[in-house]
């Protein structure tokens, strides 16, 4: 079994993974080794090498989710929505394939890229046995098969029957919005049982120890539209979520916390942000949210916004949306589009929590000097922009009339 981060943190050990994020995320090499211990932060890595921290004092990572649909079976478009993933600066992905062959799509991603791979295991145990006839055995077997794969994530939903009752009545708009969520509170009142994952706790621990695979706890009870505002049943799976992450810490596995997703108001995000950060040591995962539904089409801008919003109020980490969301499946355009849209949103999460970014004074200063080129370093998609700019001078907004250039002028004449 292999010796998880967390367990060299309690022997004293810096391990290399440990000084890579010192190193990257500029943080003393000690409070790394301490943070990981107190599971304040997570070192999510694959067996190529790669790895990116999540979580205090890291700056925000933002996840890409893709994966086919049964409606909508292309592996190509996936593999290409990968490569696009990492080629504009995904820190993660996430494959939710439902599908076709799901095992060779997660080996080609795994092929053409480099990132950390998260996984649901529970989709493809819904796909290969059907709800009706799931056994718990066969969601631990599918959750092992991932591990021994080499997925760096696993996402598990804990809800329990007390939520569910708690959502029975509760008289929400959209109901239950999660499709992970869904697969496991299906299974439990089919066969009147409890949340297999909780049952088997101990078990889905020595799982993900074997190879260190860091655990996403899952929001099964987000909220589905603005108006669907957080309930008893969202605040029992915190709770229970956090209950959890501290018996995973215990054991040695890493942990983050997956909550705030959906949608929300804007007013209410920095509070929830807030409220989990006061309970809970572990990073905080967000999805969106989404602080308006009024844009289809456009919830790639609006999420972008809610996701600012939780950034700069400590969330930790994000998953990106996309101008298709709650519409279709994205193409590999859409999923550019939204993840450039999310990592704008880290970027000033960011500079929220951190302060003003260099990158930022770097832009600024060749902007200045109409370097169009020395822009394109810094900017966060630099191919769009190289597509729209001069080589030199002034930009075809303002020609010969720039503000810049006539009082650059002017100044330096009067010098």
């Amino acid at each position: 079994m292999k010796t998880t981060q967390i367990e060299y943190a309690r022997s004293g050990v810096i391990t290399p993974q440990m000084k890579q994020v010192s190193r990257t995320e500029d943080i003393a090499e000690d409070d790394v080794l301490r943070r990981v211990l107190n599971g304040n932060l997570v070192i999510m890595t694959r067996d190529n090498g790669s790895q990116t921290a999540i979580g205090n004092g890291a700056s925000t990572k933002v996840n890409v989710n893709l994966g086919t649909s049964s409606a909508s079976i292309d592996p190509d478009a996936e593999t290409e929505k990968a490569r696009v993933a990492e080629k504009y600066g995904a820190d993660t992905i996430t494959d939710l394939s439902m599908g076709g062959d799901i095992r060779s799509i997660r080996k080609t991603i795994f092929d053409n890229t480099s990132i950390p791979l998260t996984t649901v295991p529970i989709y493809q145990s819904v796909v290969e046995n059907g709800i009706e006839n799931i056994t718990a055995d066969d969601i631990l077997t599918t959750l092992e098969d991932h591990v021994h794969e080499g997925v760096s994530s696993v996402v598990l939903h804990c809800v329990e029957r007390k939520m569910l009752e708690s959502l029975r009545g509760s008289g929400r708009i959209m109901g239950m919005v999660s499709k992970g969520g869904s697969f496991t509170s299906a299974f439990m009142l089919e066969n009147e049982c409890e949340n297999p994952f909780i049952d088997n706790f101990d078990h889905v621990l020595d799982i993900l120890k074997e190879r260190d695979v860091v655990l996403s706890l899952g929001n099964t009870m987000r909220s589905g539209c603005v108006y669907d505002n957080p309930d008893p049943a969202q605040m029992m799976e915190i709770e229970t979520n956090i209950s959890l992450a501290h018996r995973a810490n215990q054991e040695g596995v890493q942990v983050i916390v997956e909550g705030l997703g959906g949608h929300l108001s804007a007013s209410q995000i920095p509070l929830h942000v807030s409220s989990y950060k006061s309970r809970s040591p572990f990073p905080l995962f967000v999805a969106g949210p989404l602080p308006t539904d009024i844009a289809p089409g456009y919830d790639h801008i609006s999420g972008a916004v809610g996701a600012s919003i939780a950034s700069g109020a400590g969330a930790d980490y994000m998953c990106y949306i996309t101008p298709s969301e709650h519409l279709s499946l994205p193409n590999p355009q859409q999923v550019r589009e939204g993840l450039i849209a999310f990592k704008i949103a880290a970027h000033i999460g960011d500079s929220i929590k951190y302060g003003a970014s260099t990158k930022d004074l770097q832009l600024a200063r060749r902007r200045a000097v109409f370097d169009w080129e020395g822009q394109m370093e810094y900017a966060l998609d630099p191919d769009r922009p190289r597509e729209m700019c001069p080589k030199t001078g002034p930009c075809s907004m303002c020609g010969e009339y720039c503000a810049i250039k006539i009082m650059g002028d002017y100044l330096s004449s009067k010098g």
